[in-house]
């Protein structure tokens, strides 16, 4: 079976949604029965197949592909049995026409939540006009993976009925508390005596990294926020270090595991990826009690607060801290090995072929029928 999963969310900076398809095409390269292949804009020759595509201003590399069509054209030449929407653009619309005809299955990846991204930039107009769009596109698939029960049920409120809760998943090898250095901590500016808090992701206006600099600014020595990614809302503050994206995962796993705890102020992740190797890590969290991230922390590994404000924060902040950490970090490690790629991924390769061998029957039947 052949599984094509197409996206704009793909650049030399991207984040959650690139390390998901990386994570599985490196599982289906030893799969018996799938074969994967990723489309993404950008040049005409690389790996992975690309589509022609033109630079998308102020978002850290992301493309646009120039048309539909030459979607489609390089979707039917891949011949897919199942194919895969990441995104709820041009590339959703081209997957579902080029399913259409040639008769096979698409899903989506619901990783972005259109309706809330929209409310923050439009008010509650832009709102209804992204849930209406969003319940228009996601209603034509077969399948709809969602990352979290908060997503699933935004979904299902909006008719969408052929949902599959789908967590993301973590490479529970490469981030491991073993990674902790001091020598990466040294290296970076940071005092023995700090307390280092950690935030690794987009410096965007949804990440509310503004709240995180006031929390730091407000608890003080020993506290140091060290901020690792990119985007056009670099945060600053004299007890702030902020840190380009790091394409080296062993140098990122090392700077997850040498953190004393782990911070997020975005209340609108629909899984919270980078939360999740924070724990593989063994470094608990303090995150907003929304969406994915309330469903990934609790008491038990760190911390979240009822209203994403730094006040909340430095309470937060300040009662984890005092915590026995050997107890947080192993129970943390617990949590997130629950969640290792390798047991996320087969119960994604199960719907897979289900949906192919449906195809294939569907196909049978109306062969004979004919």
């Amino acid at each position: 079976m052949h599984l094509v999963d197409v996206t704009m969310f793909w650049s030399g900076e991207s984040g959650g949604v690139q390390r998901y398809l990386r994570a599985k095409n490196a599982h289906l390269a030893h799969h018996p029965s799938i074969r994967h292949t990723i489309v993404v804009p950008g040049r005409l020759t690389a790996d992975p197949p690309q589509v022609p595509g033109i630079p998308l201003p102020f978002s850290a590399g992301y493309r646009l592909p120039r048309n539909r069509a030459a979607v489609q054209r390089v979707l039917r030449t891949l011949r897919p049995d199942v194919i895969e929407a990441g995104d709820p653009y041009q590339f959703a619309w081209a997957a579902l026409r080029t399913g259409d005809e040639l008769g096979v299955p698409v899903t989506a990846f619901y990783h972005s939540d259109l309706p809330e991204l929209a409310a923050r930039a439009f008010g509650e107009y832009g709102r209804r006009a992204a849930s209406s769009y969003v319940k228009r596109l996601y209603r034509r698939f077969n399948l709809v993976f969602a990352p979290s029960r908060h997503v699933a049920q935004g979904l299902a409120d909006l008719g969408i009925d052929r949902i599959a809760l789908q967590p993301l998943g973590v490479d529970t090898q490469l981030f491991h508390p073993a990674k902790r250095d001091s020598a990466w901590r040294a290296a970076h500016g940071i005092a023995a005596d700090a307390t280092m808090l950690l935030y690794v992701g987009r410096y965007a206006a949804e990440k509310n990294l503004a709240v995180l600099t006031e929390a730091v600014s407000r608890l003080g020595h020993p506290y140091v926020l060290v901020t690792v990614g990119s985007g056009p809302h670099v945060p600053i503050g004299p007890r702030v270090i902020a840190l380009p994206y790091e394409a080296d995962m062993t140098s990122l796993a090392q700077a997850y595991a040498s953190a004393d705890a782990f911070v997020h102020a975005g209340d609108q992740e629909t899984f919270g990826l980078a939360v999740l190797e924070a724990l593989a890590s063994g470094v608990p969290v303090i995150g907003c009690s929304r969406g994915g991230v309330a469903e990934l922390v609790d008491e038990e590994v760190g911390a979240t607060v009822a209203r994403c404000a730094a006040a909340e924060f430095v309470s937060a902040i300040e009662a984890v801290c005092r915590r026995d950490r050997a107890v947080l970090s192993a129970a943390a490690r617990e949590r997130a090995m629950g969640y290792d790629w390798q047991s996320v991924l087969q119960s994604l390769d199960a719907r897979y072929l289900a949906l192919g061998e449906h195809r294939l029957v569907t196909a049978y039947a109306s062969q004979r029928a004919a």
